[in-house]
Order: C-alpha cells, then structure tokens, then sequence
C-alpha cells in the first residue's frame, strides 16, 4: 500500500496554521483521495469533494465528513484493524467548526492502514 502516504498529525496542522489554511486544502484533498485508495471507493475524490464544499458553501462538508467515517471504517475492516463507525462524531465536529479534528483523526487512521500494510508486505 505505498500509495497512501503517511504523514506527521503534529506537522499538518503546523503547516495548516503557518499557512493560513492553503496546506490543509491540500490535505483535504490528499485525505480524500488517500481514503479512496485504502476502502477501495472510487466515488471519494478529494478535487471533487473541495469543489463541491466551496460551491455548497461548506454544507457538502457534512456529507464528505459522514462518507470519510463510513470509509475509513471499511478500510481499517478490509486491513484487519478495529473498526469503529465515527461517522456521526465527524459530523458533529464539522457542524461545531473542528473539522479539522477530523482530518487529525483520519490521518491517523490512515497512517495506521499504512503502518500495517506495511508489516503485512
């Protein structure tokens, strides 16, 4: 699974603040398409997912954010990991204005994925 790229959580919301928000469009985007790579959905696209939010206005970040949740959970299954559905804590972290808890938490899902592909390699 080398097409999922594993990132320090500490370091992306660093470069997030330095950057007044530009380098977590970026890791949006790269979280979306990385969730692809790793639940094997190729409905999850992370331009069309940013394009949509700006053109919603933001409402289409709910939905993105409950989609991640239900695919970062089939992807954890599909690597044998402990699955937990945070869908609806996705939710609730984007309508209170912490989604960018939620790029933390999948990023670290996804780094797990990465880490355990690894090992399996």
């Amino acid at each position: 699974m080398n097409a999922i790229k594993e990132r320090n959580i500490g370091v992306c919301i660093l470069l997030t603040l330095v950057t007044c928000g530009i380098y977590g469009i970026f890791w949006f985007i790269s979280l979306t398409d990385d969730m692809r790579v790793a639940s094997g959905d190729d409905r999850l696209s992370g331009g069309k997912a940013y394009l949509f939010t700006l053109i919603t206005c933001g409402i289409y970040g709910y939905f993105w954010a409950y989609q991640m949740g239900k695919a970062s959970n089939v992807a954890k299954a599909k690597y044998g990991l402990a699955t937990t559905d945070n869908s609806i804590l996705y939710i609730v972290f984007q309508v209170i204005g912490l989604g960018i808890i939620n790029y933390c938490l999948l990023q670290n899902d996804l780094n797990e994925i990465s880490n355990s592909s690894l090992k399996g390699a």
